[in-house]
């Protein structure tokens, strides 16, 4: 009898010990991000940190997750995203589904630094979805968000095309040499502030009036405070080795490592420049330099209508642009050039090779949004215009620059580029939800599905490359090239954004006629230590934060 007494207490009290740690994940495959081989390993939470990997049998979790046959890995980066949809929805659902942690914002454009002026104008072009904008720089505008609350982490560039704003405006010429001053002086307080360097978007107005020297001195501005220049480069199509080079020539002479935004060929005639791209970068390393890039999983990219018209005509801003396509001479000069081939503007609509392959997404205008999901020359037929006149119709009637997918790249290319291993991976896209204000307009596929293809897709029923070697594409290597401290990888020490997935069902169900739809297989999120996936469904917490450089 004494003995059962004793044992009794025993047991008791090991059911009253504090567990040694929040959260034990166990019995699951590891993938630390490194790319080296996975191994069985149990994986442990303390707070908002990874506490221990390896054989925790004895040890005890608050929570306790049994993921065997799952494999376990790092957060994944988006490195191109943006704030916009997480203003209406801060779960980020379409990318946590993914196993997205880190969105990274910041592409030509950034939250900040803010005039009045530009904020009263972006607030102007805001679509379905408007929010104020109360803030005046970068790091307040992502504070703000993050008060709001988020699911995923948020980080920021500041854009070249804001910085440009905030000391030209919307116009085409260079900055004096004061201006320039000034100019490198907002990309400075912005690196104090955390951001993760500069990034321009150069084929856009007002940033497409950047030129080289312009665009080294705000880089450079950006190396002395630790971060990178990242870019869509000047051309994606006929001069797009051209293109790649100015932003080699950019990191070698302001010394900043440099990132290409969304490596692409775009146009039929350019797919085989592939390797010349290749060869430019890799020469490029072996100089010294750091150059890399990033991609989405697809063979159609997704931007404006505003890229399939010449830059001068938009100077001065949305405004200006369509006060100038409501003149008929103007209107005849542009529709000649969207009609012709050259090397001065990146031109998405001859890149396609038919406007049949222009399909139009997102409209602000209700009256227009019957036409979500028709090409661009259906549109034509239904109004009995050209495709030209069309797409200039369209941005005056929707007070926007209209939401566009156009068909440009080479699915072999897409393959290839996957395998470099100098690559990681991007949405270019906002985060979505298949319910309310999302289902106003079509996104482009690889909001819901970029960062699963890699691991379904390509990886496992491809083959191209390992499950290890994509985990450290996803996570590892675009928070090195970021500079990140303390993400990227499973190791103690570092901050327990984890996730959780099945190998054998990860897929992606998105497609372009019907985008809105979760991958699947993503079984377990954990974002700073706290769960926002659990078996496969949001849990509604929203614990991410800053990350600054």
């Amino acid at each position: 009898m004494r003995q059962s007494a004793v044992s009794l207490l025993l047991l008791l009290a090991a059911g009253c010990a504090k567990p040694d740690y929040d959260v034990i994940i166990r019995h699951g495959t590891v993938y630390d991000g490194s790319g080296g081989a996975p191994m069985a390993a149990d994986l442990a939470l303390r707070g908002d940190r990874i506490a221990a990997v390896g054989a925790l049998d004895a040890a005890r979790g608050r929570i306790e997750i049994d993921a065997r046959g799952l494999a376990v890995a790092p957060g994944f980066v988006n490195m191109m995203t943006s704030g916009t949809t997480l203003f209406a929805d801060g779960r980020s659902q379409s990318e946590i589904r993914q196993g997205v942690t880190l969105a990274v914002m910041g592409e030509g454009e950034s939250m900040g630094p803010l005039t009045p002026e530009m904020r009263a104008y972006f607030e102007k072009l805001e679509g379905d979805i408007k929010y104020p904008m109360p803030w005046s720089t970068l790091r307040e505008g992502l504070d703000t968000l993050a008060r709001q609350g988020v699911s995923c982490n948020i980080a920021s560039f500041v854009g070249a095309a804001t910085v440009r704003e905030n000391v030209l405006g919307f116009a085409n010429r260079p900055p004096s040499a004061e201006e320039l001053q000034k100019m490198r002086t907002i990309v400075r307080q912005a690196m104090q502030e955390g951001a993760l360097g500069v990034a321009s978007a150069l084929i856009y107005a007002p940033g497409a009036y950047a030129k080289t020297d312009e665009l080294t001195a705000l880089a450079e501005e950006a190396a002395k405070g630790g971060g990178i220049y990242i870019s869509h480069v000047r051309n994606e199509s006929n001069r797009v080795v051209e293109a790649i080079d100015e932003l080699i020539a950019i990191s070698r002479a302001s010394h900043a490592p440099a990132e290409i935004y969304h490596l692409k060929e775009a146009g039929k005639d350019n797919w085989g420049k592939l390797d010349t791209v290749i060869q430019h970068v890799e020469s490029a390393h072996r100089e010294g330099l750091r150059i890399t890039a990033d991609m989405y999983t697809y063979d159609a990219g997704a931007t404006g209508l505003d890229a399939s018209m010449p830059p001068w005509v938009q100077e001065g801003g949305y405004d200006e642009w369509a006060k100038r396509l409501q003149d008929p001479a103007i209107r005849q000069r542009v529709a000649r050039e969207m009609r012709t081939a050259s090397d001065q503007w990146d031109n998405l609509l001859l890149a396609t090779g038919s406007p049949e392959r222009v399909l139009l997404v997102s409209f602000k205008n209700d009256k227009l949004k019957p036409y979500t999901g028709k090409t661009l020359a259906e549109v034509a037929r239904i109004r009995g215009k050209s495709p030209e006149e069309t797409a200039m119709d369209m941005v005056v009637e929707d007070g926007s620059r209209v939401g566009t997918i156009y068909f440009l790249m080479s699915e072999d290319n897409v393959r290839r580029q996957i395998q470099l291993p100098w690559l990681s991976f991007c949405s270019d896209e906002d985060s979505q939800a298949p319910e309310g204000v999302f289902l106003k307009s079509n996104p482009h596929p690889r909001a819901y599905g970029s960062f699963i293809r890699v691991l379904g897709k390509y990886s496992r029923d491809e083959k191209l490359i390992p499950l290890q070697e994509a985990v450290r594409k996803l996570a590892a290597l675009p928070a090195e090239n970021l500079g990140l401290k303390d993400r990227g990888l499973l190791k103690a020490g570092y901050f327990a954004d984890v996730v959780v997935f099945d190998p054998a069902k990860v897929q992606d169900h998105a497609t372009y006629e019907k985008p809105h739809q979760y991958a699947t297989g993503m079984v377990h999120v954990f974002v700073n230590g706290t769960q926002v996936l659990k078996d496969g469904e949001h849990t509604g917490a929203k614990p991410g934060r800053v990350v600054l450089h």
